[in-house]
Parts: structure tokens; C-alpha cells; sequence
């Protein structure tokens, strides 16, 4: 594999330090990072991760507005997954893939799905995502044995079923087992931290002693504001779980949300009190640590998987770089994708 380099100001490290420099990658790896004068004006920063979709929803794209959410999306009779179960194999694989592209192409190097649909969700979604260099993590649904198949196991939430021998395999294959918790209520939330999650998602109804136990525990959370709010459940306190704990982003179901994290970091930078550099870990190394992602940072001996920004768009006379990405950028500022 030839060697690349990348000039421009390079966002470094966890600490999401700027650098004017040169990014050098070899075989797939960033070998060194030369900080130097360099005439170009570009923005290199890690590949976003996002943390929690639903791709298979993108069947589904503006459906379902207006309804509670458990008419939306909660198993087995709701909204979307008379949606899911109406379309075929073939309709949903071209909507995963069209998902995948979008979010590549948006400069997402990673991805965690909770994947519905059991044993056959997770062999559409391995077989939608095959050929993209987008990592794609498959949280599966189900029985234990689409652990076979799926990266991981998503659970719906502890409300909705019993998930003991589900959490018991996730755990003797050594496989991350996500689940949702606090969406619409705070009733599953002790449900949920019963199965000693690697990761819960939303959050959104967390009490002081949620907070104090994820300070304890250490236990990530995947926060998807835009969508909480889109779904009518409420405005996660991301400033308080960030206090408590590892954040990510997620951009949650298709159906009603975008799956840009261009959009949701802007969002959660100008309505939450949160510095600009933990906004950007937020979507990149966060995420990635949450779902067992390769990438998050740029820096030597790191995975090459990076996301070059045009400097002369959007991120044109910013004078703070790191807000400029977080509240600024987006697609039309993607100028090259490094998934190697």
C-alpha cells in the first residue's frame, strides 16, 4: 500500500490538540505526525463513530411521525416493525446499504446497529455492509445464538422481555452487550443496569442515583438527543452524564432522524454547556470505545481512519478550529474519507 500524507491542521490525540502538520500513513497505519508549516488550510480529524442506528428503518424515512413512541418503535407490533416485517430481504439489504454509503460518504468510519429481526436481521445486515469499509457493528436481536452472526447483543430494553441467557452468552463469548434504558421513563433503568451492561443507550430520564451509579460503575452511555426529542421522550441531561461518565453519540432510528453526527454535535454544542474538544470525542473515540470500534483518534500507530475537511467552506476565517468542526461543519465540507 503506497504511502499517503495528509497536510493541513491536524486534530491530535485524545486531547483533540491542533497542530499544523502533516499526517504520514503507511500500510494503513498513521506512522508519524510532522508538525510543520504547510499551505494548506484543510482540517484532518478522526472518522466519527456513531454509536447507536437503526439502518433497517431507513425503509421508512418520514413514517410514524406524531405517534407515541411505543407505537414508533417498541417490539413486536409497532409502527416500524410492521414496516420491517412488510418489506423483503432485498427492499431492506438496498436500504442498509444506502444507509452505509450515506454515513461514509458524511465521514463516518463506524457505526453500532442494533439490529432487529433475530437471526435474519443480522445475516441482512452482514450482508448489506460486506463490501464497505465502514466498520459496521452488529448488535443483534433475538436469540443467543445470532451471536453467532452479530458482533454483539442490542436489547430493546428491560421492560420488554427477560434478556438473562442473552446477557449470560454475550458474556462467555466476551461480546459487548448494549441496552436501551431511560427513554420514555425511568421504570427500566434499574432493569437495565441489573444485566451489567458494556454500554445503555438514551438515558434520558436519569436520576441522581442513575448518575452517581455510572460514576461508579463506569458504565458508557450512548446519548441520541436530536431523536429524543423528534420522538417527543425528552432532552437527555448529556452536561450530567458527561460529568458522571463516558458520553457517545448516536443518531438512533432512520425513520425520523438523520444519521449525521455533523448535526448532532452541532446540536448538542449549542444546547448543552460542553466544551468543544469533548464534543468531538463524543463522536469519535468515545463511540468507538463504547462499541468496540477500531479508530477514534488521529495519532501515531493509529488506524489510518481519518476525515479530511475542507478548509476554504465552512471552516473558512473560524478562528477557533475545534468549534468550528463541532458547530460549523458538515458533508459539504468532506473533502476525503481514510477508512484503511
Amino acid at each position: 500500500m503506497a504511502t499517503m500524507e495528509i497536510e493541513g491542521r491536524v486534530v491530535v490525540g485524545e486531547e483533540m490538540r491542533v497542530v499544523e502538520g502533516t499526517v504520514v500513513v503507511e500500510d494503513g497505519e498513521i506512522t508519524e505526525i510532522r508538525e510543520e508549516e504547510v499551505e494548506s488550510d484543510d482540517v484532518i480529524i478522526p472518522a466519527l463513530v456513531n454509536a447507536h442506528t437503526h439502518i433497517g428503518d431507513t425503509i421508512a424515512k418520514e413514517t410514524g411521525r406524531g405517534l407515541p413512541l411505543d407505537e414508533v418503535v417498541a417490539p413486536p407490533d409497532s409502527h416500524k416493525h410492521r414496516m420491517l416485517r412488510s418489506a423483503s430481504r432485498d427492499e431492506k439489504r438496498a436500504a442498509m446499504r444506502h444507509a452505509v454509503e450515506r454515513m461514509r460518504s458524511d465521514g463516518i468510519g463506524a457505526f453500532g446497529d442494533f439490529r432487529e429481526g433475530g437471526l435474519e436481521g443480522a445475516e441482512d445486515f452482514r450482508a448489506a455492509t460486506a463490501d464497505s469499509p465502514v466498520e459496521s457493528v452488529a448488535f443483534g436481536s433475538g436469540p443467543p445464538e445470532v451471536l453467532d452472526i452479530a458482533d454483539g447483543y442490542g436489547a430493546s430494553g428491560a421492560r420488554d422481555d427477560d434478556f438473562t441467557e442473552e446477557r449470560a452468552e454475550a458474556r462467555e463469548r466476551e461480546a459487548i452487550f448494549g441496552i436501551h434504558a431511560g427513554e420514555r421513563d425511568a421504570d427500566d433503568i434499574d432493569g437495565a443496569f441489573g444485566y451489567d451492561p458494556d454500554f445503555l443507550v438514551h438515558m434520558v430520564h436519569a436520576r441522581e442515583e442513575d448518575l452517581d451509579r455510572l460514576n461508579e460503575d463506569g458504565t458508557p452511555v450512548v446519548a441520541c438527543p436530536r431523536c429524543n426529542l423528534v420522538i417527543g421522550v425528552g432532552k437527555p441531561p448529556v452536561e450530567e452524564l458527561v460529568e458522571a461518565t463516558t458520553v457517545a453519540l448516536g443518531t438512533d432510528n432512520v425513520m425520523l432522524n438523520v444519521p449525521s453526527l455533523w448535526r448532532e454535535m452541532e446540536f448538542v454544542s449549542k444546547h448543552y454547556d460542553i466544551p468543544d474538544d469533548e464534543v468531538l470525542r463524543m463522536a469519535t473515540v468515545n463511540g468507538a470505545r463504547a462499541i468496540g470500534a477500531e479508530g477514534g483518534t488521529v495519532e501515531e500507530g493509529a488506524p489510518a481512519r481519518l476525515v479530511v475537511l475542507h478548509g476554504d467552506r465552512s471552516l473558512a476565517y473560524t478562528q477557533d478550529v475545534l468549534a468550528g468542526v463541532v458547530r460549523r461543519a458538515g458533508a459539504v465540507d468532506v473533502k476525503q474519507v481514510v477508512l484503511q
